[in-house]
């Protein structure tokens, strides 16, 4: 495919159960003006079941948990000693990279894993998908910072394959693969699939990156332990607040020479923070306290997928999930559900699902479910009788 010129993309039209294309903002002003994000969050944290995320955190409650840790006595970090090399280690030892250096953001570590195939093949473009994390939240950083483009192997809503790659008109730096792919709905590739499009890269002598924000939870589904899977790429970057639940943070792993080219591109980019010890020591609790909860998610999720089917109109994507999250829609208006959602949640103290967006077609919304910890609780019959009481609400409000 043609390469990608960022800014003359046009919003791909994919089936509606597959794909529904809207940003943060948008789904906001989906909302009436008195269900804010504010009221929402309040709502969520006096719940007394939740099903998709968990209870929203105070600050005092984040600073407790870090001091329950432990690890509060010791000295803070002074530009990325300390705390933030004992996190660095422990994500290398369990990635089984050579080293790992943390970031601030992800969208950083991603520029930096970038710029450095750019600078070592020597071609500048970079195979991505048009729903992966460079072209859908990072503003194109990869283009206007690096001057790199972008080449496309697949629209279909899911990784490219080997064939893709192979059949790919230009030479390319880097093949970037999001695992799990959260805009075409938490999608992952079979391990031989993995496999085949990352030997793929290196035969057209492309470097593999792997966004690897969610790796965590995609290792079930792939069968191979994190080191296996790391193994196939030159460089994975991992995320520390989402499913870990920590502060922020992320972090860029691979060879020592990597390392030690984002270290310094680290600085460039305004990444080398005084001190980072609250985002450190909340991934450090997040790798010892949730990381080894994450297969139960995972195990839970086909329960309440299969639960949330039997919704009427309900369709969920991929079915079973590949990971703890996954996509559903229902024959609603967004706002209707979401006006619902918040009604529940106030009046019940039961937090069934928010953030609905409309999607292409009228009257049909989307939004992402997560089973976490406090989704264990619920069985099948728990989600088809609150189903039945949110749906009434919905179908209430759409009035």
């Amino acid at each position: 495919m043609a390469a990608h010129v960022p800014g003359t993309e046009r919003h791909l039209t994919l089936s509606p159960w597959c794909f529904a294309h809207t940003d943060q903002a948008a789904c906001e002003d989906l909302s009436l003006s008195d269900n804010t994000p504010q009221r929402r969050t309040a709502a969520m944290r006096s719940c007394d079941r939740i099903l998709s995320g968990v209870r929203p955190a105070t600050m005092r409650e984040r600073l407790a948990a870090l001091d329950a840790s432990g690890d509060l006595d010791g000295l803070p970090d002074f530009y990325g000693d300390g705390p933030v090399t004992a996190l660095e280690e422990r994500v290398a030892d369990l990635l089984g990279t050579e080293a790992a250096v943390f970031f601030p953001t992800g969208t950083m570590a991603q520029q930096v894993a970038l710029r450095y195939g750019a600078d070592r093949t020597g071609n500048r473009t970079v195979a991505v998908h048009p729903l992966g994390h460079q072209e859908v939240h990072e503003r194109h950083a990869y283009a206007h910072l690096s001057g790199l483009r972008s080449t496309w192997p697949t629209t279909v809503p899911r990784n490219p394959t080997a064939d893709e790659i192979t059949a790919l008109a230009d030479p390319v730096g880097t093949v970037v693969i999001e695992l799990p792919l959260r805009d075409a709905g938490f999608v992952l590739p079979s391990w031989s699939e993995l496999t085949a499009v990352s030997a793929a890269a290196r035969a057209i002598g492309a470097r593999v990156h792997f966004d690897g924000a969610r790796i965590w939870e995609s290792v079930p589904h792939l069968g191979h332990a994190l080191s296996e899977i790391t193994a196939l790429a030159d460089s994975t970057y991992v995320s520390f607040y989402k499913t870990l639940g920590g502060i922020s943070g992320a972090a860029l792993a691979g060879t020592a020479e990597l390392a030690a080219y984002a270290r310094v591109w680290r600085h460039r980019y305004g990444g080398m923070l005084f001190q980072q010890w609250p985002a450190v020591l909340s991934a450090l609790a997040g790798l010892d306290r949730e990381l080894p909860r994450i297969p139960d998610h995972v195990r839970h999720a086909p329960t309440v997928a299969t639960a949330l089917t039997a919704l009427p109109g309900a369709r969920v994507h991929p079915q079973p999930p590949h990971t703890h999250q996954f996509r559903l829609w229902l024959p609603h208006p967004a706002q209707a559900l979401n006006d619902a959602a918040l009604a529940l949640a106030e009046e019940e103290k039961v937090w069934f699902a928010a953030g609905w967006r409309e999607t292409d077609v009228p009257g049909l919304a989307m939004t992402e479910i997560t089973v976490a910890a406090p989704a264990l609780e619920w069985t099948a019959e728990d989600i088809a009788e609150v189903g039945e009481r949110f749906l009434r609400r919905a179908a209430s409000h759409r009035g």
